[in-house]
Formats: structure tokens, C-alpha cells, sequence
């Protein structure tokens, strides 16, 4: 499978995700522009992706296709925070 292949079925396969998924009274109409790939990787058969979506939910998927078993797995993550920790505080121990 190549690159666009793969981009296009995580794409609705998110799609579906927030069909099923999504809060109703959202009315959230998502197309596949507004799924956008962050990284993505193949190795040998299986190829990997992390992407997310212009809403303004902190949903994030990472997109996982086996290509022994031909099979994609699709994992949905919430961003929670983000946490600035400044180098002055890497080496420091926890007491």
C-alpha cells in the first residue's frame, strides 16, 4: 500500500470514529480535509500515522495498518496537557 492509500483510509476511517463517536449535539459535519497527518512511517508491510483534525477537541488518532494480517487498528487519544519543564529541572531528583 502506498502513502496516499494509506492517508486516505486513516482519514475516513477517522471520519467514521466520529460518526459513531462524536457528541451528537455537535452537529460536527468533519471531511477529509479537515483530517490532517502530523507524521507518518512504513516499514516493511506495516505502515503508521498520527493525525488529527481541525476541531478544537484534542483528539488525536494514530492510524496502525498491519500488512501481514491486513488489518488497520485505530487508537483515539484526548490531549490532556501540555507541560513545559525547562532543562534546569531535568537532572533534578524527586524527594
Amino acid at each position: 500500500m502506498n502513502s496516499y492509500e494509506f492517508e486516505k483510509i486513516c482519514k475516513n476511517t477517522i471520519i467514521e470514529y466520529y460518526k459513531e463517536n462524536g457528541e451528537k449535539t455537535d452537529n460536527v459535519d468533519l471531511k477529509i480535509q479537515d483530517v490532517y497527518v502530523v507524521w507518518e512511517c512504513k516499514t516493511l508491510r506495516n505502515n503508521k500515522a498520527l493525525l488529527s483534525t481541525t476541531l478544537y477537541d484534542g483528539m488525536y488518532f494514530e492510524c496502525t495498518y498491519n500488512g501481514d494480517k491486513e488489518e488497520l487498528y485505530l487508537d483515539a487519544y484526548k490531549k490532556w496537557k501540555n507541560i513545559s519543564i525547562p532543562k534546569s529541572k531535568f537532572d533534578k531528583e524527586v524527594h
